[in-house]
């Protein structure tokens, strides 16, 4: 018999049930936000035609595109030259054309074109699904993982931003970690690189600053220098990234530095409005205005905003922004959007490491009947029918072990109640229940009734 390693890709894992509880917890705490502010769910499939996915994410975002490979032989159509020629970009587009999602948005985009008469705008929507980057696996970074999406698209009023770092505001003080909203505008960076004369260079520029956190300043300034970016833009990109002030003092010095750009006016005035509807939101998280946000993806035209944990060093754990042109690209015009995205995977690591998560999400039954034999077995099964029916979790042990046995399962399990019944209990027509937190037990009435009012005392 062939003996097969048991073992997964780098990248993924396996969910075990205490995992799992804990990220639905996450899930229903997050979804229980969106449905307060009337955002309706949607899902879309795992994999899309390798064209809907390609030209929206950057050089960088491409390469992280998981390829599916074309059913059957999927040579047999490839040009002999272009094979031997192993350009690998042209060939994948002969050979794959299909890919698995890098996120939710651009989806979400075709989705609302290909919708677009059956949906009503402005259309509010949440999506919680995996998805797949073929990135280099790390602590908090996955090729596979959960996004948690929520997008408002067909309106162009900055109250969506507020209203989406409101939601956020409120997800988070649910979950009890304490962030910061970092807020940014795509139109300010766009107009200090015109001020510094090297518009042309917007998207290397943003791709190197969305970098900044993880590498820092030197590393960033070398990958602009490989871009043939002059070192006096340069010089003068690092004194108006570098700057610590407040808010206001950061809005008072590029609305000097930025007066004779439209385009980075423009994302000043928006950013004002947005941090003048929080304030009347009263949301409670701190609001920082960051200069060097950029947020690499391509499709990103406006606001952009990210949150970092303020307890947990693990990078951003939620972000997005408004996207003007992403739905024109396949075929509808003038349609606006802006949404954020909740990482449940790093929002997963920073409440395990502060331990923020319910302990009762590791009892997954309240009850162990413990079976003793065929007659004590058919004694109870009628309880855990009526207990069922009244909401409480009912585990029956299967086989009759030892009773240390049954109890070492209960213990491990977490399960908080054990009832036992021999032949004592079934004569008397009682049952002993034993508190496995507490370890004391007593008998009691063979009555759901009274079970039921024992552990709502107890608990």
């Amino acid at each position: 018999m062939t003996v097969y390693r048991a073992a997964i890709p780098k990248g993924t894992r396996d969910i075990l049930p205490g995992q799992f509880a804990r990220r639905q917890y996450i899930f229903n705490s997050i979804r229980n936000v969106f449905t307060l502010y009337g955002y309706k769910p949607i899902e879309t499939p795992a994999m899309e035609f390798l064209s809907t996915l390609t030209g929206k994410y950057g050089e960088e975002g491409e390469r992280l595109i998981f390829k599916i490979l074309n059913s059957g032989d999927f040579l047999s159509g490839v040009d002999a030259k272009l094979y031997q020629s192993q350009d690998t970009k042209d060939l994948a587009r002969q050979i794959c054309e299909k890919a698995l999602r890098y996120d939710l948005t651009v989806p979400f985009a075709r989705f609302v074109v290909q919708h677009q008469n059956e949906i009503h705008f402005p259309f509010k929507r949440y999506q919680i699904q995996p998805v797949w980057r073929a990135d280099r696996p790390q602590k908090g970074r996955y090729r596979e993982f959960f996004q948690c999406d929520i997008d408002v698209i067909g309106s162009h009023d900055l109250f969506n931003e507020a209203e989406l770092l409101k939601i956020s505001d409120e997800i988070f003080k649910k979950l009890n970690i304490n962030i910061n909203l970092k807020i940014n505008n795509r139109k300010i960076l766009s107009g200090i690189t015109e001020v510094l004369g090297i518009a042309e260079n917007f998207t290397d520029i943003t791709v190197a600053l969305d970098k900044l956190d993880k590498i820092g300043w030197e590393k960033v300034k070398n990958e602009l220098l490989q871009k043939n970016i002059p070192h006096q833009a340069i010089d003068k990109l690092a004194e108006i990234v570098k700057i610590s002030a407040s808010n206001e003092q950061k809005m008072e010095y590029l609305k000097d530095l930025l007066k004779n750009s439209e385009t980075g006016s423009k994302g000043i005035s928006e950013i004002s409005d947005v941090l003048q509807y929080l304030k009347n939101m009263k949301v409670e998280a701190p609001v920082v205005f960051d200069i060097t946000l950029a947020r690499g993806l391509n499709y990103y035209t406006g606001a952009i905003f990210e949150i970092t944990s303020r307890d947990v060093a693990i990078g951003s754990i939620s972000g997005g922004g408004r996207y003007d042109d992403l739905t024109s690209i396949f075929g509808m015009k003038d349609i606006s959007g802006v949404g954020i995205s909740y990482g449940a995977e790093r929002i997963y690591d920073v409440m395990d490491k502060l331990q923020l998560f319910p302990p009762e999400l590791d009892c997954f039954s309240t009850i162990l009947l413990v079976n003793m034999g065929k007659a004590e077995l058919s004694y109870v099964l009628p309880l855990s029918h009526d207990l069922r029916k009244n909401g409480i979790s009912v585990e029956v042990f299967p086989d009759n072990a030892k009773l240390k046995k049954q109890m070492n399962y209960a213990h491990k399990n977490n399960i908080p109640f054990v009832i036992i019944a021999g032949k004592d209990e079934m004569l008397n027509n009682t049952l002993t229940i034993k508190n496995m937190v507490s370890g004391s037990q007593e008998q009691i009435a063979n009555n759901t009734d009274q079970i039921i009012d024992f552990i709502k005392k107890v608990t």
